[in-house]
């Protein structure tokens, strides 16, 4: 293997807690200038035009975000056998792994691309899109389609920069496309008076240059790691290990998105003022839950790494220090929500109305009391895939999918829009128990822990 760069991470030695803080805060700021890419578009949208335009772009974020959790799921589990490769020091089965996910995401990238080009005006039928909403929502999310590959090189160029101890580059990158995003905005959505389709625009534009740098700084900084002729080659076997740790990934998170599109349907069955309402709380959550899931990809890097060199009493080690982080900041993020959300979502909705900042207000405050419960699930579930353990983690995200669709069925209509705001820390309690469950099983015995779910 090749020396240690700067900004690069071997985590199976040193403080595990310091490892983690470490590690996790560039992906922290990453998540959240990813959400800002969301907020901005919304916030110029909704400054420059009106709520509609402002209810049009969130509620296809639905969508976009299963398309983009599929893809950066599939680069996720790529990244698994990339990091234990990478802890194992076996520079030949870590060239060829990030050979083989490459062209696994250019074929799965260009079939989710033709799929949501034929299909998505059923989607957004089938979301109970309200009328007056349905010409904007199409208009919007079509362009961001377009940018889907751009997606997939930065996801993938940013998930094997992780696995390899580098969660610096990904942030930097991030941030240079944020700040194109929101000035195009402005220029597209102000100026020119380009409407939704120049906030469309705006992010496809920015995420290009953002995968392309990443992409770039990739393949010269780690000339290495990168493939070369003898490694673009892999047999079926090696092939079938990838998609597998990639399907697991990847489906898990299209199974937690469709539960959120079947929220969303509900939602917009409560009309555009509760669109807007959501829109604007789910932006904030967002940005909230990102200080906390982000442990839990810091976790699939650790204990990948450590897995693949055989420390599994390390693994253990840092499931604890990162359970004791997320706990506190969960107390933290508490008091925050309670003390500013109801100004924060206004400033985001560009909305004084209290039907929107009242209802946005709730869904944040609801959802952070049971931080201390989703900070856990995070944590169990990127550990358990870390080790190759994939039934369990799916299995509570199937648990999450059901636990949405009978709240759209039944909680929605008794109690309204708080039954949306319930429904999501309801699936985080009983997913956390299964994974919890899960865990103290598989870890008892250590020297069984590393092996494939057949």
């Amino acid at each position: 293997m090749e020396a240690k760069k700067k900004g690069q991470m071997d985590m199976t030695e040193g403080s595990p807690l310091r490892m983690i803080i470490l590690f996790t805060i560039p992906i922290i700021l990453g998540n959240i200038f990813q959400q800002l890419y969301n907020i901005g578009d919304a916030k110029v949208v909704s400054f420059y035009m009106d709520e509609h335009a402002f209810a049009a772009v969130g509620m296809t974020g639905v969508v976009s975000n299963m398309l983009i959790g599929l893809i950066n799921g599939f680069t996720q589990g790529f990244g698994i056998l990339v990091a234990n490769a990478f802890g194992a020091k076996d520079e030949r089965r870590l060239r060829r792994n990030i050979s083989g996910s490459a062209f696994l995401t250019i074929i799965i990238t260009a079939v989710l691309m033709a799929a949501s080009f034929i299909f998505i005006e059923d989607i957004l039928k089938l979301l109970n899109t309200p009328d007056e909403l349905m010409a904007l929502a199409k208009s919007y999310i079509r362009i961001i389609l377009l940018g889907l590959p751009f997606t997939a090189l930065y996801n993938l160029s940013a998930n094997v920069l992780r696995s390899i101890g580098d969660s610096r580059t990904p942030l930097y990158c991030l941030i240079i496309s944020i700040v194109l995003n929101i000035g195009m905005d402005i220029v597209f959505v102000g100026f020119i008076g380009m409407g939704i389709e120049g906030a469309a625009f705006a992010t496809i534009i920015a995420q290009g240059i953002c995968s392309i740098s990443c992409f770039i700084y990739g393949i010269t900084h780690f000339k290495a790691y990168m493939p070369d002729k003898g490694n673009l080659k892999l047999d079926k076997d090696e092939y079938k290990g990838l998609f597998v740790m990639g399907l697991s990934m990847g489906l898990m998170g299209c199974i937690v998105n469709i539960g959120t599109i079947i929220l969303q349907s509900a939602i917009n069955g409560l009309g555009a003022d509760i669109v807007a309402a959501h829109t604007a709380g789910r932006r904030l959550l967002d940005i909230l839950m990102s200080l906390i899931y982000t442990y839990g990809f810091t976790m699939t890097t650790f204990t990948s790494q450590n897995a693949g060199a055989g420390k599994i009493k390390r693994i253990k080690q840092g499931v604890r220090t990162a359970t004791y982080i997320v706990t506190v900041t969960s107390i933290v993020i508490i008091a925050f929500t309670f003390l500013f959300s109801d100004m924060i979502v206004s400033w985001i909705a560009s909305s004084d109305r209290s039907v929107i900042t009242s209802n946005a207000s709730m869904y944040c405050k609801v959802g952070v009391c049971f931080f201390p419960v989703l900070g856990p699930l995070f944590i169990l579930r990127c550990t358990l895939q870390g080790v190759g353990r994939k039934v369990i983690p799916l299995s509570s995200s199937i648990m999450e999918l059901l636990v949405k669709v009978l709240s759209a069925s039944f909680l929605v209509s008794k109690i309204g829009y708080l039954g949306i705001a319930l429904t999501e820390p309801i699936s985080w309690t009983l997913m956390t128990t299964i994974l919890a469950i899960g865990y103290i099983v598989i870890f008892r015995h250590e020297d069984k822990v590393i092996r494939q779910d057949k």
